[in-house]
């Protein structure tokens, strides 16, 4: 995802990352060279009657932008839920580190309690390579141990396993006597948060847009961008090339960003940050158990020292 802060009025006309322009250009140069070709034959079309009334297309193109308004609607509504979800993964993982230290009777095993955030940091990660459809091998080997890697790697919910597994070690500890049976329910109440978590990230990387809808509309905005410059053609002359690309330039930016955000786990520039929020989970359950990090200069793991 890029965050940049809104620079002036007049360099933002220029801004090419993070804008779907990049993606665009070859489309809106087809139409553009279209257009012109219309143009340069403008006398045969107004001989043959086939200019349309642009009256027509002012109709039209006010339904098409509210459909896009609503499919930009839809996919935003999916970007900010997987935001909030994330953001409830911070807190919720914040309060069980915060829950080990405090809640636990056996104040000495540190490594216990270590244990228990490293799981909760490798959940985290596991759950980011599951929606990216990514090996998480790499930082399941730097945060677990040996046999748990090993157990995980036949495991396709590698998240859900790891919450079976935080929720094995606060019943071990209740059994131990470190957890009191009140702690242990505060506990389950946090986990089950996560649980809720992982299932409604799911849900929304699972559960596209329907096909058809998608479909119709990418048809919809096409043909109306190509049938545009025959209504134009003999009003606008030759400025009718450069109105028409500016007037698809929006509805087909408008459709490729609701396309980038429909599934805010991805890749793409305006999707969600997850490798950064990833990082800082983990460098703020580090800190809570009292550890201290250093970046790798080569790569994007932190170390715990």
């Amino acid at each position: 995802m890029i965050i940049k802060k809104k620079t002036h009025w007049f360099k933002m006309l220029f801004e090419w990352q993070g804008s779907v322009l990049s993606q665009l250009l070859p489309r809106l140069l087809l139409i553009f060279v279209y257009s012109s070709v219309l143009v340069y034959f403008q006398d045969v079309l107004i001989v043959h009657h086939l200019h349309i009334n642009p009256a027509i297309f002012t109709l039209f193109g006010i339904a098409l932008a509210i459909f896009l308004g609503f499919r930009n609607n839809v996919s935003y509504d999916r970007f900010w839920e997987g935001r909030k979800l994330w953001g409830a993964l911070l807190n919720d993982t914040r309060s069980l580190v915060r829950q080990a230290h405090n809640l636990s009777e056996n104040k000495e095993s540190k490594e216990e309690i270590s244990y228990f955030v490293n799981q909760l940091i490798a959940l985290v990660y596991a759950l980011k390579h599951q929606l990216r459809h990514t090996s998480p091998n790499e930082d399941m080997k730097r945060l677990l141990p040996e046999a748990l890697v090993k157990e995980l790697d036949p495991i396709r919910f590698k998240p859900v396993l790891l919450l079976k597994s935080l929720g094995d070690w606060v019943q071990v500890n209740k059994q131990q006597g470190n957890i009191a049976p009140l702690s242990q329910l505060a506990f389950e109440e946090n986990l089950n948060k996560l649980s809720d978590i992982i299932g409604g990230c799911e849900r929304i990387a699972n559960t596209p847009i329907p096909f058809s809808y998608s479909v119709l509309l990418h048809r919809t905005v096409y043909i109306y961008c190509f049938m545009l410059p025959f209504g134009f053609v003999d009003i606008l002359g030759w400025l009718t090339p450069f109105i028409i690309v500016f007037v698809a330039y929006t509805f087909l930016a408008l459709e490729a960003i609701a396309d980038e955000l429909e599934d805010p786990f991805g890749t793409q520039p305006n999707d969600l940050a997850l490798d950064t929020m990833a990082r800082t989970i983990e460098e703020t359950l580090l800190e809570l158990d009292g550890k201290k990090l250093s970046q790798h200069k080569t790569a994007n793991n932190y170390y715990v020292t």
